[in-house]
């Protein structure tokens, strides 16, 4: 009997888990987007892209000594942050879409946790072999040359895997042929090489060891995943209604379909009901057995969980930890073609469909599950941010002013009785050469604007940079300026080379202030 005095634990020890190797559409799809986004990933840093003689020539780089993020034609400013803000929040409401229509194919296909699993586990497998080479080689105790081999190869390949990840990382941030060569003649900053290696770590463990421990326990989305999902949700779900009562060795079937049942068996871990079956030799003739009661098509030959990173039993039900990455339906569906059943009997499906295909009717289309309410509503709202943030791209001045009025002193008495206040006036050139602006004013038709160190209403703005310019605005003595408390007026910076203005309004502080 269980000591019921011991609190329950909140986590339970890993059990190491050894995917087996599976074929299909599902499987093909993820490795067709694990290249992509670990080639993207990867190289992205290295394509290049002139901007001019003052500007970086990477395609993509984050700058943060400089505070800019440039992509391609794109260059975001510090005061340009809301169109990170939005692209956060198309983020968002596109993993809302994807996980309201069908569950979580994020986790399953592109999180890089996932992605860098897959790739660990492909090189485990290139390694040590297959799902029962890999179980034979960790049940082994003893610790020989060869099993030390190939663990130290397999290892050494994480870390490369890891390292190449931690330095991708930080060529984003730095001119990435500069820091590669920095980095290997020691001459980069620690920085750099800090974060590579706490990257190289994290990867070599989260990817190596830790694996669906991080999707259970460190990630919030599983919990989280319930509120975005219904009963029209696409998941990955055990029919069942056809499957039950499983088959196992009393299937109502010839002898042929029983033998090749069993080669489907021996395929995916060889044992039926705790009997092993071999795979029948070639030529061998094949006996008719006795027909048995009839059963479901699943024979329970484990396939669907052999094949699963998670190691969960997809036919207990949708489960925390399933990642929706469909490789059950690919081992499942070549089990029933290899036992002459149709394919189907784990499938992308919905909770609302479950009693229309126990009555025998044909389940809803794909797409109605897909457009409904909810997700066009997600894709509605992702819709209006994006175009939002496109309207802005196109509409920002590549000229911009702030103006911070000087406080101590509020204002200044000239020698005639004139009123002066003081502005810091901070001109922001976004181009990529030089420019002339002149800085004027409107509102009050007394007020006069004077530029410190230069006797001109202009000034220069180097390339691509913020210019601090002290300016004076001075009311005469008789004006109601000059009288009055407080006087708005605007502040105009104009680019003489193309003409385009930028604004920013402000107040003027008289003598009854």
């Amino acid at each position: 009997m269980a000591d019921s005095s011991q609190p329950e634990s909140l986590y339970a020890k890993r059990e190491p888990i050894f995917p087996r190797r599976v074929s299909g559409p599902f499987r093909n799809l993820k490795w067709v987007i694990m290249i992509l986004t670990l080639g993207v990933y990867y190289l992205a840093p290295w394509i290049r892209w002139d901007r001019g003689p003052e500007l970086p020539d990477q395609a993509i780089l984050v700058d943060l000594a400089n505070r800019r993020f440039y992509f391609f034609w794109i260059e975001i400013w510090p005061h340009e942050f809301y169109f990170i803000a939005g692209l956060l929040i198309m983020a968002g409401l596109g993993l809302f879409l994807f996980t309201s229509a069908l569950g979580r194919v994020w986790c399953g296909y592109t999180c890089p946790q996932t992605v860098w699993t897959d790739l660990f586990i492909l090189v485990e497998r290139w390694v040590e072999g297959d799902r029962n080479a890999r179980i034979r080689l960790h049940r082994q105790k003893k610790l020989d040359v060869r099993k030390a081999r190939l663990r130290v190869t397999k290892w050494a390949l994480w870390f490369l895997i890891g390292l190449a990840t931690g330095g991708a990382w930080v060529f984003y941030f730095a001119d990435a042929p500069t820091l590669l060569r920095d980095l290997v003649t020691g001459q980069a900053h620690p920085v750099a090489y800090t974060t590579m290696l706490v990257l190289t770590l994290t990867t070599f463990v989260f990817g190596g060891f830790a694996r669906e421990q991080i999707c259970i326990y460190a990630c919030p989305w599983p919990r989280i995943q319930a509120a975005m999902m219904d009963e029209d949700t696409l998941v990955v779900g055990y029919r069942y209604w056809r499957g039950e009562p499983r088959g196992k060795g009393n299937v109502r079937k010839t002898g042929q379909e029983q033998a090749l049942a069993a080669e489907a068996a021996s395929q995916a871990g060889g044992v039926i009901e705790g009997k092993a079956y071999p795979a029948p030799k070639p030529g061998a003739p094949l006996a008719p057995q006795p027909v048995a009661e009839e059963h479901g098509d699943c024979i329970d030959c484990m396939a669907c969980v052999n094949v699963c990173p998670m190691g969960i039993d997809i036919r207990n039900g949708q489960q925390l930890e399933c990642i929706t990455c469909g490789l059950c339906i690919d081992a499942c569906d070549d089990v029933m073609a290899k036992i002459g059943k149709p394919r189907g009997l784990i499938d992308y499906m919905a909770l609302s469909d479950e009693t229309r295909e126990q009555a025998g009717h044909t389940p809803r289309s794909v797409w109605k599950h897909i457009f409904r309410p909810r997700t066009i509503l997600y894709t509605a709202l992702w819709s209006i941010v994006g175009l939002g943030l496109v309207f802005a791209l196109f509409i920002r001045s590549d000229i911009d002013l702030t103006v911070a009025p000087v406080r101590n002193p509020t204002y200044v008495t000239l020698a005639d009785g004139s009123i002066r206040n003081t502005y810091d006036v901070r001109l922001r050139n976004m181009h990529g050469e030089d420019r002339e602006f002149r800085v004027t004013l409107s509102g009050d038709l007394s007020l006069r604007v004077e530029l410190e160190g230069t006797p001109y209403g202009s000034v220069t703005v180097p390339a691509d940079t913020m210019k601090l310019q002290r300016v004076y605005v001075v009311a005469p003595p008789d004006s109601d300026a000059a009288a009055s408390e407080r006087t708005e007026f605007r502040f105009w910076a104009e680019d003489l080379n193309s003409g385009d203005r930028a604004s920013k309004d402000t107040v003027f502080n008289g003598r009854a202030n």
